[in-house]
């Protein structure tokens, strides 16, 4: 707040006046020109203080925070780095020791090749809706030879929860499929057909024989 100070404060005092009463004028004068300087010298400084410290208050907190959070961010970093490594291990080394018993393993993928070609005479005949040809490739049952050579292999390269609800869902598939064309259900056995065919390509995917099997 700006202070106006008199230089001369009798200049605005009548002659006529008391030397009294121009005392007290100036006097007052006097005192109101020292508060008004009293004021304006403390007023900055407690506002330079003050800014001072909660500029440095302010700077602190955020550098504490920053290194805090920085710290915490390295370690779980750190930690789903570590997760991480060890997942595409365990990952590699599960993928290398299923390969070596698909390499091992040519019966079983003979199986399963037989199944694919199957699958396709059995889809082409239900699309020309000729479910005496389908029904001379499925058979009467799912007691039959093939299906049993078919569920050996299943379990031969099967070894994840996911995997064997796949195999369960293929199985359930086709005896529906087997049942439907023995009665000539032909809506009933296109929808049999694709449950079982999406259930054994989910299966190849999950084991990775999609890319062994031809037709798929």
């Amino acid at each position: 707040m700006a202070t106006v100070c008199l230089s001369n404060p009798k200049s605005l005092i009548p002659s006529s006046s008391s030397t009294s009463f121009s005392t007290t004028i100036v006097r007052k004068q006097i005192i109101v020109c020292k508060a008004g300087n009293n004021v304006s010298n403390f007023s900055p400084i407690i506002s330079k203080r003050s800014l001072s410290i909660s500029v440095a208050s302010s700077l602190l907190f955020s550098l504490t925070s920053n290194g805090i959070f920085q710290a915490n961010a390295a370690i779980l970093e750190a930690d789903e780095d570590d997760e991480l490594m060890e997942k595409v291990k365990k990952d590699r080394k599960k993928r290398l020791e299923r390969q070596v018993i698909i390499s091992s393993s040519s019966k079983e993928k003979g199986y399963l090749q037989d199944l694919v070609y199957k699958l396709s005479k059995v889809g082409q005949a239900i699309e020309n809706s000729d479910l005496s040809a389908a029904s001379s490739v499925l058979g009467q049952s799912t007691d039959a030879d093939w299906v049993q050579k078919v569920n050996s292999a299943f379990n031969k390269f099967s070894g994840s929860d996911e995997e064997k609800t796949e195999i369960d869902s293929f199985n359930s598939s086709l005896s529906s499929l087997v049942s439907s064309v023995t009665k000539n259900d032909i809506e009933g056995s296109k929808t049999a057909f694709l449950a079982s065919a999406s259930a054994f390509e989910k299966w190849t995917t999950l084991t990775g024989l999609i890319e062994e099997l031809k037709g798929l």
